[in-house]
């Protein structure tokens, strides 16, 4: 049953054994004071006289009963916490590392917002399971076990009689259990849904503001949260009657023993002493016994949770090896590539090359399967078929970090992290120095917007919102800054204004000089001196050619020119 949280204990499950064991003793300790009642309780049942000496220790050792046992469970509990919380670390780590040899779309798919409860919300409800229920439940269902076996020893009639509420408890706890692993799926499928539902919500904020969706918006946020609420609140009372039922029969180990148990004693058939003792014995398990199914019914989720977690990261990791680079140069090649997400083909067959030191750019309408290409190129996907190689080399033949030294890749959207722009920049290259990054910051066209910040390039990205545009610019400084000797830019000037754009193809060409470059662009005139250009048109490679040969060969290039060239001439009058 904890088999998967052991594997993951590591080195702790050592830690977790000793923190059973000190419970164990704990228990045994708090089980100990009702066999020294029963001590004060025989002299009377045999009317002999107790002395004031041996009832003076008798309670001294109850007392000392009570400390032992305090000291001893709350050592277990430690030790149990501190196994639990290295657990989920180690769980983390795990998941961690699968999430990163996942391939990009897998954990799109999955949303932020389950990950989230994933990586948060789930590992951390793991530790009441971990730091209670593995060592609690088993220390309180196993002292009890070893009571029933001294009943036995005293009388086995009076013995049988105190096992009788189990049965009752014991069936109302498996129909439980039936009733809720049945839906427990289920109800991680909903809690998953509502929070991405949730992240969904909150990022889309801004949009749902602008267009007044409001209503539609909040309609599905509230049909996702109330759904969550109405099963779960429909699990639960699924449950709750056979809880209540093993809640309140299961402890009274005494339901059976003390009426018949005394017809017994009148029949001679017990003794009165040994009923007291059975008695005394029940009592100190009744409260056990409710503990430990209290945490039996908790038991069953430590595997599901874990294997739900590791489910999440199933799919194949990304193909790779831990090869260095070894192409003979730094060209291009998709052969007859092809791509899936999920069941539905968007790349079907494409083959092109793109030599050493020459700029390609690649163009369709959107959903063409442009930046598709992109990303296999930069592995963010494996291709379902076919191979992109760098100099002969297939991606899928090196490791992702020899990939990455070798390829820059600058997007529409660029994320940063709150740390300072300058770090932000040196992510480009870790060990470039300060001067370094300020140059590329500069070549970036990041020095207008930075002057005018406080603390300049030191300033905190958190600190202030920058524009879709100073984002690329920094994205774009990161790319000058590593100076790979191949580029990839999708749309690296989309939220440029005109009177920035120039300034950027200006340092974009600096940047690009020399580099193989694969660059994906809806403006068409901004690549007409590509050497070569690949028109995508729904998965397919249309057309391949120089911007002259493709306006007298393509027509799908024609079709695209001629809306560019339309564009080109919008105005916005006042009417």
């Amino acid at each position: 049953m904890f088999k998967k949280a052991l594997e993951y204990a590591g080195e702790y499950r050592k830690t977790t054994y000793a923190a059973i064991a000190a419970m164990f003793a704990g228990l045994i300790a708090s089980v100990v004071p009702f066999f020294l009642a029963y001590q004060i309780i025989r002299p009377f049942l045999l009317r002999e006289s107790l002395a004031f000496g041996p009832a003076a220790l008798i309670t001294l050792a109850v007392a000392a009963c009570g400390v032992l046992y305090a000291l001893l469970y709350l050592r277990g509990l430690d030790l149990s916490h501190r196994s639990a919380y290295n657990t989920l670390k180690n769980l983390r780590v795990t998941l961690q590392g699968k999430l990163e040899k996942q391939p990009l779309g897998n954990i799109q798919d999955i949303g932020a917002g389950a990950l989230k409860k994933t990586f948060v919300d789930e590992i951390d409800n793991l530790e009441l399971l971990l730091a209670h229920s593995l060592p609690e439940g088993f220390t309180n269902l196993a002292v009890p076990v070893l009571v029933y076996i001294a009943m036995f020893i005293v009388d086995w009639k009076l013995a049988l009689l105190s096992i009788g509420s189990l049965p009752v408890g014991i069936v109302s706890m498996a129909l439980m259990y039936k009733v809720g692993m049945k839906e427990m799926a289920n109800w991680y499928a909903a809690g998953n849904k509502m929070n991405n539902t949730i992240v969904e919500y909150i990022n889309g904020m801004e949009v749902v503001k602008v267009f007044n969706r409001d209503s539609e918006s909040y309609r599905r946020f509230e049909t996702d949260v109330k759904g969550y609420r109405d099963f779960t609140l429909a699990w639960y009372k699924a449950c709750w009657p056979w809880m209540a039922l093993y809640t309140s029969i299961l402890p009274c180990v005494a339901l059976f023993t003390l009426p018949v148990g005394a017809y017994l004693v009148l029949q001679g058939y017990s003794s009165l002493p040994d009923l007291a003792l059975v008695l005394c014995m029940s009592f100190s398990i009744g409260p056990l016994f409710i503990k430990a199914m209290g945490y039996m019914s908790t038991m069953p989720q430590v595997n599901f949770k874990i294997k739900a977690l590791e489910d999440l990261l199933s799919a194949p990791p990304l193909q790779q090896s831990d090869k260095p680079f070894t192409g003979k140069d730094h060209g291009i090649e998709f052969a007859n590539v092809r791509f899936a997400y999920k069941d539905a083909e968007v790349l079907h067959g494409v083959s092109f090359t793109a030599a050493e030191g020459s700029l390609v750019a690649l163009v369709g309408e959107s959903g063409s399967g442009k930046s598709t290409l992109a990303k296999l190129l930069v592995h963010f996907y494996d291709a379902t078929d076919g191979a992109v190689r760098i100099g002969g080399q297939d991606v899928r033949d090196m490791s992702l970090e020899a990939l990455n030294n070798e390829i820059s890749f600058v997007g529409q959207e660029q994320f940063l992290f709150n740390i300072s722009l300058l770090e932000n920049i040196r992510l480009g290259r870790p060990e470039a120095d300060e001067a370094e990054v300020k140059a590329a910051a500069e070549k970036a066209q990041c020095g207008a917007f930075l002057s005018r910040l406080e603390k300049g390039i030191h300033t905190t990205a958190g600190d202030r919102q920058l524009s879709g545009g100073e984002r690329q610019r920094i994205s774009l400084a990161r790319a000058i800054l590593k100076n790979a000797p191949i580029i990839v830019l999708d749309e690296a000037t989309a939220f440029m204004d005109p009177e920035n754009e120039e300034k950027m193809n200006e340092a974009i060409a600096g940047l690009i000089q020399d580099k193989t470059v694969i660059v994906i662009a809806h403006r068409l005139h901004s690549i007409v001196g590509a050497d070569i250009i690949c028109v995508l048109d729904q998965g397919n490679l249309a057309a391949v050619g120089t911007h002259r040969e493709l306006l007298e060969t393509s027509p799908v290039y024609q079709k695209l020119w001629t809306a560019a060239e339309g564009s080109a001439k919008w105005r916005v009058s006042a009417v």
